[in-house]
């Protein structure tokens, strides 16, 4: 008898829905949004509604896309947290109401969490595809989050390694802002970077263990551009390759020395990254370099399962459907929800 799973996920902007059957991933939708391309950053009561507007079509389709009827679907898995409440709530909300009028379960997802097990999606027209073995290492990079997880079993995860002010997308998003760059920044920086050279030294921070600190960095690109910038008005647009080739090579070294430090603590060569900073060139060949020197066996998702997406939702509600772990219809949205 096939399980089918459908994923819901609604933590930021992108509103996504996904069919799981049997543990493969046969759709998966994403509607993003442009809106808040006008105010350089998401603006939380908008995303909420645009989320409204977007979450039946994109539920729709993921159903026509797998070529299932929602009658055929055995639970629904949903984002619970952490995110933003407002859209959370219309994720939430809809699940709730999804899987009461078919009388199946709801299986609660945590964002974070979801990402690591993005790793088990087996690729498109994978047939021998590789998945992690426990316990393996993944660092968790986006723009709400920077870990390095000890991942124990599919929801046993310790985090042993985590940002102590702001994440290291946050701190390639700002960086952009800085150097004038549209929103989303992040991948503009990426870009960039890849026509460049590094040869701007920014300044690597001390944090004790392996813990991680980008506040510092980002002022200091905010007052290297001001004294450049005051000396020669055209230094932006004359050194903006390698401006984001100095800024990502310094970000990617923090993330790959911290990761290298909890590798060698922990004994560990089974090696992941995942979360939306995880499609960043930089930091992938980064992870392939350290792998030869280091033995390292790594794991890095599709592209499409790195960003924000229900497929994650949907492979982690499937190995929660296995165990029979449900939540009944007085489940709330938690923002602040811990891995």
């Amino acid at each position: 008898m096939s399980q089918i799973i459908l994923g819901i996920e609604s933590s930021c902007d992108e509103t996504s829905a996904s069919v799981c059957i049997n543990g493969k991933i046969v759709s998966n939708i994403i509607a993003g949004q442009t809106i808040h391309q006008n105010y350089g950053g998401v603006v939380p009561e908008l995303a909420s509604r645009v989320h409204q507007q977007n979450i039946i079509p994109t539920v729709h389709q993921a159903i026509i896309d797998a070529k299932i009827s929602k009658k055929d679907i055995n639970a629904v898995a949903f984002t619970r947290g952490p995110g933003l409440l407002g859209s959370l709530l219309v994720g939430v909300s809809f699940a709730k109401a999804f899987a009461l009028g078919l009388n199946i379960p709801l299986i609660e997802v945590n964002h974070v969490q979801a990402h690591i097990l993005a790793h088990f999606i087996a690729p498109k027209n994978s047939q021998n595809h590789i998945f992690p073995t426990f316990p393996f290492l993944c660092l968790t990079v986006s723009g709400g989050h920077t870990q390095i997880v000890l991942v124990k079993n599919y929801f046993d995860m310790e985090i042993i390694g985590q940002t102590l002010d702001d994440a290291a997308g946050e701190a390639f998003d700002k960086t952009a802002k800085i150097l004038g760059l549209p929103y989303p920044g992040g991948p503009l920086v990426d870009k960039y970077a890849q026509l460049g050279q590094p040869v701007y030294k920014f300044t690597e921070p001390n944090i004790a263990d392996l813990n991680f600190s980008f506040s510092g960095l980002k002022t200091a690109i905010l007052y290297f551009v001001r004294d450049n910038v005051k000396t020669n008005p055209n230094f932006l647009a004359q050194n903006m390759n390698n401006i984001c080739a100095s800024v990502q090579s310094r970000i990617v070294s923090i993330l790959i020395n911290k990761l290298k430090k909890a590798a060698k603590l922990h004994n560990i060569t089974q090696i992941a990254i995942a979360g939306g900073v995880s499609a960043n060139s930089g930091l992938r060949a980064a992870l392939k370099a350290e792998a030869q020197i280091n033995n390292w066996q790594t794991f890095i998702p599709d592209f499409e399962y790195c960003t924000d997406n229900a497929a994650m939702i949907a492979i982690a509600g499937y190995y929660k459907y296995l165990n029979n772990d449900f939540v009944g219809q007085d489940i709330s949205p938690m923002p602040r929800m811990a891995i």
